[in-house]
């Protein structure tokens, strides 16, 4: 292969994946203004999902196929735990009627990456509320 030609594919390799990239921030984005947070929330989310090899990889996976990968965790957990956790932890307040995440499928979603993006920062703290809040009044061990 000639040395131009390996530019030329180098170069449709990068421009693939920005687009892929590109496709994944307005993704985000929508889910976003689905789930009624600010733009700025979304930009942030973004930023911090963007520079997780682990979080980019789930959301695009994600993305393609609605389902999660469930290969990347933090201190043992994965996205799929970090869902389960936040709907049970939510269930405590869905007779309260300012309750964010009741309806809304897209909130849970944003806030199970922004968990785990958030246990990459401090596994431990995270990881322990995970084992201990259980979202029912009996606690483990009872």
């Amino acid at each position: 292969m000639k040395m131009k030609d390996v530019g030329n594919a180098m170069e449709e390799k990068n421009e693939a994946l920005e687009a892929a990239l590109n496709e994944l921030h307005r993704y985000v984005l929508n889910l976003v203004e689905k789930a009624g947070e600010s733009t700025e929330y979304g930009e942030q989310l973004w930023q911090g999902i963007s520079q997780s090899g682990g979080l980019l990889q789930e959301l695009a996976y994600y993305h393609d196929f609605g389902s999660f990968l469930s290969k990347y965790q933090v201190a043992g957990y994965t996205l799929s735990d970090a869902l389960i956790w936040q709907v049970d932890h939510f269930k405590l307040y869905m007779d309260r009627h300012q309750d964010m995440n009741r309806y809304r499928q897209e909130r849970l979603l944003l806030s199970a990456f922004e968990t785990l993006l958030q246990m990459e920062k401090d596994p431990r703290t995270l990881a322990e509320k995970m084992r201990v809040e259980t979202g029912q009044d009996i606690q483990p061990g009872m």
